[in-house]
């Protein structure tokens, strides 16, 4: 493949709550679920790129991430899978789709997050990625993503395949896509059917019409466990039967089918082969447990201040505790309140083991640039495997709260990664700070810093700052323990 995988579309924050019913609601004759596990994922958008990476390509997601602790719960997910994250910006909160189950059928499911926000523009970054994509898979799920004129502007200008999965709510494809993945009921919801048409005369009339429709290269109506129905340009269809009878869980059976095509085509196959190779792919998906056994280990969240998962975001005002300025909560309403009066977020991040002099400067210098400042964390176990097992000297808590108390900083993430691509993500820093003398020998500041790339995926910047010479976490250590050692 001459370039990456690009996923394009909606992503959703998707949870599975299991439990076990054993009684009725006393105050009304419903089931009572007893909760014994709960497991987050990537959902929409999301999770195609994350069966897309499964298969070992190099995989790129456009998608719009809000400022709250659902997005920075995805932000982490998507990190932990191998995915490229490419965001825009989000206006209102992450849509979440959350099943209650029992004994493996699903109970009720739970929507939330409300209507849907407006994706912002996306970077000169961005519609470089598209331009330079060996195949492009837009993940439409109605929110606006695959709507955004720019975006369309690059789709339909690339040279890539292009693979459409639709919505119903969501606007048409671009003309001259190779392939569109309805499903049937999206075909009957687009093309009206005829009373009493068979099943595969209704999937082959509305194939044919989106495909006029859309001025699609061909259109492949998936049909469950009867596998698929490709209409091309002639008059008479393909249909694709499954490998095998196949029963279980379908959730995500349609991202998969249209994950697999795009890759198929990213590596040269003709569509009719990447249709096969789809089928095949979602028919084993099914039978072999679904999303449930499809998807690599649940990453940590970037964390709040409680190990209890992410919460109810609370406006965190600057005046308040020092506490209340540490973790997503706190995060996510300040960059809600600095972004809705059009100010710069600016962040910067470390290990910040024994603070000191040189911390303070970067840290005062930095909060110049822009309306506040994040400072992204390593935690106890990122310090760990950066610096050895014998630090952090003090731990996170302490840390962070120290940091917290300086009149500079607005808030605190704390991070459990080797480096702060995951936090970076999901905050989306207007800058980027660095302390230190990178930009001394001539040399080009953009160019090495290791977070100037994530900075550009949404046209961020990255800077340094002068620091105090002489000044360092490790040095301070040494001579300590050497005059303890006198």
């Amino acid at each position: 493949m001459r370039g990456p995988v690009v996923v394009l579309g909606d992503t959703l924050l998707d949870r599975d709550v299991e439990g076990v019913v054993n009684r009725l609601c006393p105050d009304s004759p419903v089931p009572v679920l007893d909760e014994t596990a709960a497991t987050d994922r990537p959902g929409g958008a999301g999770l195609a790129a994350v069966f897309a990476a499964a298969q070992g390509a190099e995989v790129v997601l456009v998608t719009a991430l809000a400022d709250d602790a659902g997005g920075a719960r995805l932000s982490a997910l998507l990190a932990a899978a191998g995915v490229q994250v490419y965001p825009l910006a989000l206006s209102g909160a992450t849509p979440e789709k959350i099943r209650l189950r029992a004994r493996g059928r699903v109970l009720l499911r739970h929507d939330r997050g409300g209507t849907s926000g407006e994706p912002g523009q996306p970077s000169d970054e961005v519609l470089r990625v598209i331009a330079a994509a060996s195949a492009v898979l837009v993940s439409d799920y109605g929110r606006g993503v695959a709507r955004q004129p720019a975006l369309r502007d690059a789709l339909a200008a690339t040279r890539a395949p292009v693979v459409w999965d639709p919505h119903p709510r969501g606007p048409a494809a671009v003309p001259g896509v190779h392939l569109a993945t309805p499903n049937e009921s999206e075909v009957r919801e687009l093309v009206p059917a005829l009373p009493g048409a068979s099943r595969l005369a209704t999937a082959s009339r509305g194939a044919q019409g989106l495909r006029r429709r859309w001025r699609a290269g061909a259109v492949a109506v998936t049909l469950g466990g009867d596998g698929a129905l490709l209409c091309h340009a002639g008059s008479t269809p393909l249909v694709v039967p499954t490998p095998g009878s196949a029963e279980g869980d379908t959730c995500g059976a349609g991202d998969r089918f249209a994950a697999a095509a795009s890759l198929a085509l990213a590596q040269g196959a003709l569509v009719s082969e990447a249709v096969q190779v789809a089928v095949a792919e979602a028919s084993a998906y099914v039978a072999g447990g679904g999303v449930a056994s499809a998807l690599p280990p649940s990453a940590p969240a970037v964390r709040a201040r409680s190990a209890s998962g992410p919460r109810a975001l609370q406006p965190a005002p600057r005046g308040g505790a020092v506490a209340d300025r540490v973790g997503v909560a706190a995060v996510a309403a300040l960059l809600g309140e600095v972004r809705a009066a059009g100010g710069t977020v600016v962040a910067t991040g470390g290990c910040f083991d024994l603070l000191h002099a040189g911390h303070v400067a970067t840290l005062e210098a930095a909060r110049q640039l822009g309306d506040c400042l994040i400072v992204c964390l390593n935690s106890d176990a990122s310090v760990a495997g950066l610096k050895g097992p014998d630090r952090p000297v003090q731990s996170e808590a302490d840390r962070s709260r120290l940091l917290a108390a300086l009149s500079c900083v607005d808030a605190v993430l704390i991070f459990d990664e080797p480096t702060p691509e995951t936090a970076l993500s999901w905050v989306r820093p207007d800058v980027w700070v660095k302390g230190g003398d990178y930009a001394t020998g001539g040399g080009d500041a953009s160019v090495t810093l290791p977070e100037a790339e994530v900075l550009r995926r949404w046209g961020g910047n990255t800077v340094v700052v002068p620091y105090l010479d002489g000044r360092s976490t490790t040095d301070l250590i040494v001579r300590t323990l050497a005059e303890r050692t006198r």
